[in-house]
């Protein structure tokens, strides 16, 4: 299931990414939005090219994106493209070449397929539920990966721009086992997790949305990893509130849940 649904977020997300890099490299003007975060032209045009192309495709689809008005008749909808055009914003517009393009497939509210471009390094992740997570390099070679099997000397990824106390906190009470930290941005970390070279990563706030973590989710859960909230359970999507409450945590091995 799913595999012409990711067959087509491959080839958008690929264009999107082009599209991207093109105003990273020419200029853009930004703006602030109502939340205090920034949204650029390269957010704007990602978001409406992503959305065009894939309704055309599945046009009885629903859509949840950042950049677009919330239609709330999605929520009678059993399929739903999550979508962030341009996760890391700040990243971007920084110019660190820590930012994503992120789309995801909710059905019946579960992560099924998920698609991660990283522009700046042309390189994608993507998974489709029961078949296992890959990585397109740059070169266009495709590899499987898996999560790690580490369970002490762990590297934990934190934010660029959103690193809490509470995190800083945590990294601190358990620095037993994670011995070493570096940062990271947007959906980078979730994937640098899901190919092996780190372990864990803390979003200990109510900060992020569905947006963020629908297209990483499933990419880290069939490497073998957890995307979990401090309940211990997995994150549900096409929900009214598409707010991540709480936050979340993203682990090769349930046996390094350290809260």
């Amino acid at each position: 299931m799913f595999e012409r649904e990711l067959e087509a977020t491959l080839c958008i997300v690929k264009e999107a990414m082009k599209n991207i890099m093109n105003y990273y490299t020419h200029g853009f003007h930004t703006e602030i939005k109502s939340d205090n975060s920034p949204v650029t032209e390269a957010d704007k045009t990602t978001d409406k090219m992503i959305r065009e192309y894939l309704s055309k495709l599945f046009p009885k689809y629903a859509f949840l994106t950042e950049e677009s008005e919330d239609d709330k008749s999605r929520l009678d909808n059993d399929y739903v493209f999550i979508v962030d055009p341009l996760d890391g914003t700040k990243d971007f517009v920084h110019k660190d070449d820590e930012f994503t393009c992120n789309v995801g497939l909710s059905y019946k509210h579960e992560a099924v397929m998920g698609v991660v471009g990283i522009p700046a390094k042309n390189e994608i992740y993507y998974a489709v539920k029961g078949n296992g997570a890959y990585k397109i390099d740059k070169n266009g070679n495709i590899t499987r990966i898996h999560v790690s099997n580490k369970t002490s000397d762990l590297t934990c990824l934190t934010s660029v721009f959103h690193l809490s106390q509470v995190e800083i906190d945590l990294i601190e009470k358990h620095k037993d086992k994670i011995t070493h930290v570096s940062k990271r941005g947007s959906s980078i970390k979730a994937c640098d997790i899901a190919e092996g070279t780190a372990e864990l990563t803390y979003r200990l706030s109510d900060g992020t949305k569905e947006w963020d973590t629908c297209a990483f989710q499933i990419i880290v859960e069939e490497a073998g990893g957890y995307v979990l909230k401090l309940d211990g359970t997995p994150i549900r999507y096409n929900r009214e509130d598409v707010y991540n409450r709480g936050g979340y945590i993203v682990i090769n091995n349930k046996e390094n849940i350290l809260l």
